[in-house]
């Protein structure tokens, strides 16, 4: 290099970091009508927006480890839930991840903590989700709804009352919710529109009390 030529330096360039998407949790027992609010949601989506549930989860995990984050109330396999803790732990890191990048999560979940131990379930996404606006929201319905609809499926869900019953209990406990709909009252696109109405007049606050 001739004497008294200038070094070129590479110049680092700040990329501007994509403001923070937003997380809906959708928490309720199975065949209460999450999925449904799911679609509606995605499909009137004017963001970036996945959906990151509890039946992508199942379908993902090993056989061995099924149903994985979808094990049912009652402490009755003891051997999978250090799975389902981890599962959960995964699963929110995850979504904070998708979040932190830009993208709108729709997680339809039914968490619980009616294990043969406590996983501190809600504990953990509280934690793994700070600093990520998420708003928690309670998807309910009839009981009687959710038994017909489960009984449409016999390969996937144990029939009766009791077994309904069970996860209504323990889905909704304690039921800190920034927002609740029913969708045996209301139609998906109605329920979805609660949803969104929800994110844009309401603090989320229903997570914080679980740190």
């Amino acid at each position: 290099m001739p004497t008294g030529a200038a070094t070129v330096r590479p110049v680092a360039v700040a990329r501007p970091r994509p403001a923070t998407g937003r997380v809906i949790v959708l928490n309720g027992a199975p065949r209460s009508g999450k999925s449904s609010i799911v679609e509606a949601l995605l499909r009137t989506a004017d963001r970036p927006t996945m959906n990151l549930g509890v039946d992508l989860a199942i379908a993902a995990t090993a056989p061995s480890l099924r149903p994985g984050i979808g094990l049912r109330p009652g402490g009755e396999h003891p051997e999978l839930e250090g799975h389902v803790q981890v599962g959960y732990r995964a699963l929110f890191d995850s979504i904070a991840s998708h979040a932190r990048h830009g993208i709108d999560v729709v997680a339809d979940l039914g968490i619980h903590d009616d294990h043969a131990r406590p996983l501190g379930i809600w504990t953990d996404a509280a934690r793994r989700l700070w600093g990520v606006p998420t708003h928690v929201v309670g998807v309910r319905c009839s009981l009687d709804v959710v038994i017909e609809r489960r009984a449409r499926h016999p390969e996937r869900y144990e029939r009766g009352t009791a077994a309904a019953m069970r996860w209504e209990r323990a889905v909704h406990d304690p039921g800190w919710y920034d927002a609740e709909v029913d969708t045996s009252a209301r139609d998906p696109e109605t329920c979805a529109a609660a949803v969104r109405a929800t994110l844009a007049q309401t603090e989320p606050k229903a997570l914080l009390r679980h740190r």
